[in-house]
């Protein structure tokens, strides 16, 4: 079964439809880069795509974070909406699962977005554990002006996450929101001065996500993503449990023991 399973993931990633992907083993980054010339549109087949490889970065040993950008100095500008007519029906109610591998992936995923995040890119960024944008950056989900909605859950990650009233006023008119503002709503984790900024920031993240423990890392991405699904209690007993466990690894008795001898931990590689 683990065979076909793999098979099925590498017929998804033949032919890859506007993107690329790429390891960079020194840093330990896995690249997922949205390249479709000139706003990075994003179509429904290389949704799957995106999903199918962040599911192979999650298992790869030799990366430990995962970025997406757009190539070009754009993030997106959103989907291929003049395809969108000729998809079957049925085929596009379940667009949020694949839109939401960046939150599956046991790794830590940085958005980096310049100029356009809009649409299905808007709602991808929304997936992530970490956005950043530029300053001339704008966010926004369009999908009314077209007489539709947001289908890949960006509607749901606005709302939890900046609340229902700024969501109903992005939403309902369409509106572009600057980063500034977006980051005052707490829908971006930085904002940046420009791309070579945005470089340098994407780095120094990874950087610093590489020291930290692998498995600590896993585990509190698990935790804090049942934030918004669990009760408080079940999110309490979820954390301890989850505490509990790290109590007996290698890591937790490195991290402690570099902590009394006032060095930096040498945490493992591999989960």
């Amino acid at each position: 079964m683990a065979k076909d399973y793999a098979e099925l993931r590498a017929s998804v990633l033949r032919d890859l439809d506007g993107l690329r992907y790429e390891v960079d083993g020194e840093r330990r980054i896995g690249w997922l880069i949205l390249d479709r010339p000139r706003h990075n549109i994003v179509s429904f087949r290389g949704r799957s795509q995106i999903a199918a490889i962040l599911e192979a970065f999650g298992e790869d040993d030799d990366v430990r974070v995962v970025v997406i950008r757009g190539a070009n100095g754009v993030f997106s500008s959103g989907g291929d909406v003049n395809s969108f007519p000729d998809i079957p029906l049925d085929r596009m109610s379940e667009l949020a699962k694949n839109i939401a591998a960046p939150e599956r992936c046991p790794k830590p995923v940085i958005c980096a977005m310049e100029k356009y995040a809009m649409g299905v890119g808007f709602e991808l960024a929304m997936a992530c554990d970490i956005r950043l944008a530029t300053e001339e950056t704008v966010l926004a989900l369009p999908e009314v002006t077209l007489g539709q909605i947001p289908g890949s859950g960006g509607s749901h990650r606005v709302a939890r996450i900046a609340g229902l009233t700024r969501a109903f006023d992005m939403i309902v008119y369409g509106r572009r929101i600057p980063a500034a503002e977006a980051k005052d709503w707490g829908l971006l984790t930085d904002v940046v001065s420009d791309a070579a900024a945005l470089e340098e920031e994407i780095l120094d993240r990874a950087a610093k996500l590489r020291a930290l423990s692998p498995l600590a890392l896993r585990t509190i991405k698990r935790v804090l993503n049942a934030a918004y699904d669990t009760s408080l209690t079940v999110g309490h007993e979820l954390e301890g449990q989850a505490y509990e466990k790290l109590r007996q690894t290698e890591d937790y008795q490195e991290g402690i023991a570099a902590f009394g001898e006032k060095r930096k931990p040498r945490f493992r590689d591999e989960v």
